[in-house]
């Protein structure tokens, strides 16, 4: 008897009715198309993974999630409505957003240029 009856993915990419649309921009190839059910053996539930992150700190009105790890992660909800949004792929000075505000921004930055992107674009 297994411990768990239903599994949950959070998808750093795009999700379409449960299923990733397009390999992700961080991790290696195989997502899309790959039968998760059949390889838990168990009901899986894809989403987003910045839907998932703002999901578990949202309380209510209005919330823009911006997940900064790997790459950029975003999510915006309103009225308990949430939608990905995948800005840190957007065009940013030489490069993109994730470039500037991801692990890959913070290695080459170094911490304290890196800081300053974040604050920067925070401020919009």
């Amino acid at each position: 008897m297994s411990i768990y009856s239903v599994v949950s993915i959070g998808y750093p990419g795009p999700v379409l009715c449960g299923r990733p649309i397009c390999e992700p921009y961080n991790l290696g190839r195989g997502w899309v198309g790959f039968d998760f059910a059949a390889a838990f053996r168990r009901p899986v539930e894809v989403v987003n993974d910045a839907a998932m992150q703002a999901l578990g700190s949202y309380n209510g009105g209005t919330m823009l999630f911006l997940g900064l790890g790997t790459g950029l992660g975003t999510a915006m909800i309103v009225d308990g409505i949430i939608e990905p949004m995948e800005l840190g792929h957007l065009r940013y000075r030489k490069a993109t957003y994730e470039d500037y505000l991801g692990r890959v921004g913070l290695k080459r930055l170094g911490k304290k240029r890196w800081r300053h992107y974040v604050e920067d674009w925070s401020r919009g």
